[in-house]
């Protein structure tokens, strides 16, 4: 395993993606999540909708002289709800940011990203950049569609955070399979999109999306 693919995986690397529960906050003040099964439950969804397309997409822009901007549009041409495509593109410029500071001699390839590229582009930007693959990319695209909801919710609930650990562990078979899938996808999750949009009207709220 490489150290660069360790070092972007890990969520104390500051690119803002603490601030994000993935729509998860939404789902827990409507109740459609309320304890580990549920959790459970709307992570595989999460992971075979946004999760799939976020990986097919890091992968696509991982690849040497992908023209980052159609793949940009067709992210958010996947992406109806404007709250999504503006959290989207958020942790795009964090994850860019961070990049810029540990991998600098990636700055040709980061240099080719829109100025605030939506997540997926941009983490398949930066994995080139830090030396890793398309495979990397998708990986990490994947994972990262449930392991961060998966953590905000033992803020959001309290949860036992062995019993989530649990949870993502019964799901790494899941992970490995979507990252693995190529093409590009348009697989939906409309609850997510409703909801989005409705988080984002909240004046008061944990995270940001």
């Amino acid at each position: 395993m490489d150290a660069a693919f360790l070092l972007l995986a890990d969520s104390r690397l500051p690119t803002g993606g603490y601030a994000h529960s993935g729509g998860l906050e939404e789902a827990v003040a409507r109740r459609a999540v309320g304890d580990v099964g549920t959790l459970e439950g709307w992570l595989v969804g999460r992971l075979h909708t946004t999760g799939r397309v976020d990986a097919a997409f890091a992968a696509a822009s991982a690849e040497e002289g992908a023209d980052r901007a159609r793949l940009d549009a067709e992210v958010a041409a996947r992406t109806p709800s404007q709250a999504q495509r503006r959290a989207s593109r958020a942790q795009g410029r964090g994850v860019a940011r961070a990049a810029r500071s540990v991998w600098p001699q990636g700055a040709g390839v980061l240099a080719d990203l829109p100025d605030a590229p939506m997540w997926p582009v941009a983490l398949g930007a930066v994995a080139l950049a830090a030396g890793l693959g398309a495979g990397d990319a998708a990986l990490l695209a994947a994972s990262a569609s449930v392991t961060g909801p998966a953590w905000a919710a033992t803020r959001l609930l309290g949860l036992d955070p062995f019993a989530v650990a649990s949870v993502l562990g019964r799901l790494a078979d899941q992970i490995e399979a979507v990252a693995a899938s190529r093409g590009c996808p348009s697989a939906t999750a409309p609850l997510l999109e409703i909801g989005a949009e409705s988080h984002a009207l909240w004046e008061v709220r944990l995270f940001a999306s």
